[in-house]
């Protein structure tokens, strides 16, 4: 038996020495008897000869099924497709503030000389900053959490925004959970808000519809009546009456307790495996939602009235264009619309092909993102024309934003139509689809950031991971379930994805640009995708980004006002609660500092520049995506691979590999120039 396995060492060696393509392998071959050992035990006395890899020269492609706590992207999943992704980023993007936020912030800021802003801002922050957080995502295959190997030092920033995008999805579900409510609602023939006269009326109440005076104004005073769609809404559906303030929330209100509970049973199971299912949801409800508005749209510009109400929202009015409220606002709905900082770009983008055309993605999403809330405004505002007709009021007076609009002014609209309940039903269903698409996003970017983290834990059970999840959000939601639940909703809304975003979005930016470096980063892009990004981009990135957003930090802290729901104004208590929500994220950040400076050794400054350093694990997640000057820092390999014996393996250069050698070339020769 000895001369047996002295036989079959000798003949493992010899396999060692291969060569390949008639050429002498420049990798010395080294004798490791691991994998030797399961052969000799499990087949002692037969051998079929086969190659086999030491493990000094083993890469975690190499190794097959072998579990290690080591990150690459066989574990992780990918699009089934290129279309998954980017219908994926149209349903995260295009969301209910497309719908209710943007068609009133349009109209109080100018009417259509609001666009020169709102496009401006688009060019200066919108798309750079898209593109920057789909490039990270891409480029290393990593969630929000491990993506900041790129440098150590702002790993806080992940964290921050994962505790962000956390609140945001618990109150987000929550507005689902009211659309759900509505939906069902709207499945009778007669909508219950279309009348008074039921118990949650006051005496207040009064339809505000039926005959006019002969000058087209209704004889009575609108501005001491309540509708009944606002009476639904507040009394019936928020049975607000039985909270006495954001300190005693009363009771439960079990409809919507079972409507979030369903909400979130949807968005589980959606998500269930990762972007393989989500991915094929939203062919549905990232396109279906297009539909419905283009219904909207025709059904609204033929009604009495309709022009009216375009009029009044796109009116151009440029004397507003002095005001520095109008760019403020414009560059908010660029940066919240877009959903730049929560995470769920990156992620999304993490699932990608290493050489996905990302580019053009991103000027497909953000200009197809605006396009929709320019429609949406028409589709919204021609309905309101009709509306103010109806009543006899001008538009400014039916006219609102937020919840409101979606749950108040429209569905009173939608009563004045013949067949209500349709119309109803369809504009209720848009929402429903419109926000399942950004709240899979959230829920997503939470999953993948914490996976990425505890792979070799959390990889194989990311669907029960996922379960539990949901169901810590749910119950944290539940206080939103209570008749005081939309004072505690106005308090995330306001707080959670405030100024807390912005400092994290800055911090993003300065950190990818200027600690890791600008040449350094569009060095990532060319390998990744071929070319270099332009003077436009490095421009946005270096200095107008991180400006413009900086004076929008500053310009919400000066310009504060505490939170506020209708007559209501909210405690110190709950406004003190409400500014440590905002910096909470943003303390994470020093938080991240000082871990990762503890971990290193030397002195601070020496901590410092080495925390700050990528990790040597950075860069694109596969082998055979590691060319140029990343073949030697592969995850999980132990021993480097030159450039020549990677390409050979992967069947010669290609033109990425050949942009590889460029980039170590000029790697090179900036060092020699600085010598």
């Amino acid at each position: 038996m000895e001369t047996e396995n002295q036989d079959l060492l000798c003949k493992t060696t010899t396999m060692f020495i291969t060569i390949t393509d008639s050429q002498p392998s420049t990798v010395t071959p080294i004798l490791s008897p691991k994998p030797i050992a399961p052969i000799l035990s499990s087949q002692p006395d037969t051998f079929n000869p086969q190659p086999v890899t030491p493990d000094l020269l083993m890469t975690p492609s190499d190794q097959g099924d072998v579990d290690l706590d080591v990150d690459f992207a066989a574990d992780r999943g990918n699009w089934t497709g290129k279309l998954d992704f980017l219908l994926s980023c149209i349903g995260y993007c295009v969301g209910l503030g497309n719908v209710w936020r943007f068609p009133y912030r349009a109209y109080t800021n100018g009417g259509g000389a609001f666009l020169v802003p709102y496009f401006l801002m688009l060019a200066i922050c919108g798309i750079p900053l898209f593109f920057l957080e789909l490039s990270l995502g891409q480029f290393s295959s990593l969630g929000p959490l491990a993506v900041w190997k790129i440098s150590p030092l702002f790993k806080g920033a992940g964290a921050a925004m994962l505790l962000i995008v956390g609140l945001v999805a618990i109150y987000y579900n929550m507005i689902i959970a009211y659309v759900l409510f509505y939906l069902f609602a709207s499945l009778t023939s007669n909508l219950p808000w279309e009348h008074c006269g039921n118990w949650w009326n006051t005496d207040l109440c009064l339809e505000h519809r039926g005959s006019k005076g002969g000058n087209g104004v209704l004889p009575l005073n609108l501005t001491s009546t309540v509708s009944p769609s606002e009476e639904y809404w507040s009394r019936y559906v928020l049975h607000i009456q039985g909270s006495q303030g954001i300190g005693s929330p009363g009771n439960i209100r079990w409809n919507l307790c079972l409507c979030l509970l369903l909400a979130w049973v949807i968005v589980f199971l959606c998500i269930l495996k990762g972007v393989k299912s989500s991915g094929k949801v939203v062919y549905f409800t990232a396109t279906f939602p297009y539909l419905i508005l283009l219904m909207l749209l025709v059904r609204g510009v033929t009604l009495p009235g309709a022009w009216k109400g375009i009029q009044f929202y796109l009116t151009p009015q440029f004397h507003h264009l002095l005001s520095s409220k109008v760019w403020i606002e414009a560059a908010l709905q660029i940066f919240y619309s877009l959903g730049v900082g929560f995470g769920g770009l990156l992620t999304f983008a993490s699932y990608n092909t290493f050489h996905q055309n990302i580019y053009r993605d991103t000027f497909i999403v953000t200009l197809g993102n605006a396009i929709t809330s320019i429609l949406a405004g028409f589709a919204i505002f021609s309905v309101l024309g009709y509306m103010s007709q109806e009543l006899g009021v001008p538009v400014d007076q039916v006219a609102k934003a937020g919840p409101g609009l979606a749950f108040v002014v429209y569905p009173q609209a939608m009563t004045m139509l013949p067949l209500s309940p349709f119309w109803s039903f369809l504009f209720f269903f848009m929402l429903l689809t419109l926000g399942l698409d950004s709240q899979f996003a959230f829920l997503e970017t939470i999953v993948t950031a914490v996976t990425d983290e505890f792979p070799y834990y959390l990889r194989p059970k990311k669907a029960v991971f996922s379960g539990l999840i949901c169901v810590a959000m749910y119950l944290m939601g539940l206080i939103l379930t209570t008749d005081g639940g939309m004072y505690w909703l106005v308090l995330l809304d306001d707080y959670s994805a405030s100024f807390g975003l912005m400092v994290v979005v800055i911090t993003t930016c300065l950190a990818v640009t200027r600690v890791y470096g600008i040449q350094r980063f569009c060095r990532d892009i060319h390998m990744m995708l071929g070319f270099k990004p332009g003077l436009y981009f490095r421009a946005c990135w270096l200095f107008l980004s991180p400006a413009t957003l900086l004076a929008l930090l500053v310009y919400s802290i000066i310009k504060y006002q505490p939170s506020e729901y209708g007559s209501y104004r909210f405690p110190a208590w709950a406004e003190l609660l409400g500014i440590l929500m905002g910096l909470l994220s943003c303390l994470m950040i020093p938080a991240g500092m000082l871990v990762a400076v503890l971990r290193e050794e030397g002195s601070l400054w020496e901590r410092l520049q080495q925390a700050s350093r990528p990790a040597m694990d950075w860069g694109p997640s596969l082998e055979e995506n590691r060319t140029g000057m990343y073949v030697a820092t592969l995850a999980g390999s132990q021993s480097p691979k030159p450039l020549m014996v990677h390409m050979r393996k992967y069947g010669g250069i290609t033109s990425f590999e050949n942009t590889a050698i460029e980039v170590d070339r000029e790697i090179a020769e900036e060092e020699e120039s600085m010598m």
